[in-house]
C-alpha cells in the first residue's frame, strides 16, 4: 500500500509537470494556455475513467497510447501555426522534461515485489531510469553548446523514443490474451488499472510527442550551420 500511495503521488506529480510544461511552452496566449490545460485535464480524467474498473483490454490500451500521439502530431505538425509554436519551444526545456522518467524506478520495485513480470518491468524501468538520469545533462549541453550537442541529442532522443516503444510493446506482449508471447507471471494487466494506466495512456504519449518535437527541431538545423541553433536558443533564453 505504501508503494501504491507513493506511486500515485509520483505519477500525478509527473503528469502535472507535463501539463504545466505544455502550457508554458506551447501556449502563445491566455486563451491558448487555458485550452491546452483544459484539454489535457480532460485527457487525464478520461484515462482515470477508463482505468477505474481495472478491466481494460490490451487492444484498447494500445489505442489509448497511439491515438493521443496521432492527435498531438496532427495538431502540432499539421499546420504552419502548430509548427510555429513547436519551433518557438526551447530545446533544452523539452529535453529536461524527460527527467521525470526517473520514475521508472517504480517498474523495478514492482518487479521486485512480483507485481509485474520480466522482461517488461526491468527493461521499461531501467530504460526510463537511464533516459531520465541523462536528460538534464543533455539539456545543459544543448543550452551551453548547441552546435556540438546535435549528435548527442539525436542519439539520446532515439534511445529515449525506442525505450518507450519497446516498453509498450513488451507490456502488450505480457498481457493476458491471444497475443501474449511472454508468460512470466503475474502478467502486465496491472498497467490497465489506476494509477498505473496513467503511465502508458498519458505520460508515454505525451513524452513520445516531445521526442518527435526534439527530432523536428534538431534535424531542421543544418549540420554545417550550428550557429543557427545557437542564435535561436540564445534568443529564446533572452
Amino acid at each position: 500500500m505504501t508503494l501504491d500511495l507513493l506511486s500515485t503521488i509520483g505519477i500525478t506529480a509527473s503528469a502535472t509537470v507535463v501539463v504545466a510544461t505544455f502550457i508554458a511552452l506551447f501556449g502563445s496566449s491566455l486563451i491558448t494556455r487555458i485550452t491546452i490545460g483544459a484539454a489535457m485535464a480532460l485527457w487525464f480524467i478520461g484515462v482515470i475513467w477508463i482505468g477505474a474498473p481495472g478491466t481494460i483490454r490490451t487492444p484498447l490500451l494500445g489505442a489509448a497510447v497511439l491515438i493521443p500521439v496521432t492527435v498531438l502530431s496532427v495538431i502540432g505538425f499539421g499546420s504552419s501555426v502548430g509548427r510555429g509554436r513547436l519551433q518557438s519551444a526551447p530545446l533544452p526545456a523539452l529535453i529536461a522534461l524527460h527527467g521525470i522518467r526517473i520514475l521508472g524506478v517504480l517498474f523495478v520495485l514492482l518487479y521486485v515485489a512480483k507485481r509485474l513480470p520480466a522482461p517488461f518491468a526491468p527493461v521499461a524501468g531501467w530504460g526510463d531510469i537511464a533516459i531520465g538520469a541523462t536528460a538534464l545533462p543533455i539539456a545543459l549541453l544543448v543550452a551551453t553548446k548547441p552546435g556540438a550537442a546535435r549528435s548527442a541529442v539525436l542519439v539520446w532522443n532515439g534511445l529515449g523514443l525506442a525505450d518507450l516503444v519497446i516498453a509498450v510493446t513488451l507490456g502488450a506482449l505480457s498481457a493476458p490474451g491471444p497475443g501474449r508471447l511472454f508468460f512470466d507471471e503475474p502478467g502486465s494487466s496491472l498497467m490497465g488499472s489506476v494509477p498505473w494506466i496513467l503511465i502508458p495512456c498519458f505520460l508515454v504519449p505525451s513524452l513520445s510527442f516531445v521526442h518527435l518535437i526534439v527530432f523536428y527541431l534538431t534535424l531542421r538545423t543544418r549540420v554545417e550551420d550550428p550557429q543557427a541553433l545557437a542564435t535561436r536558443t540564445a534568443a529564446l533564453r533572452g
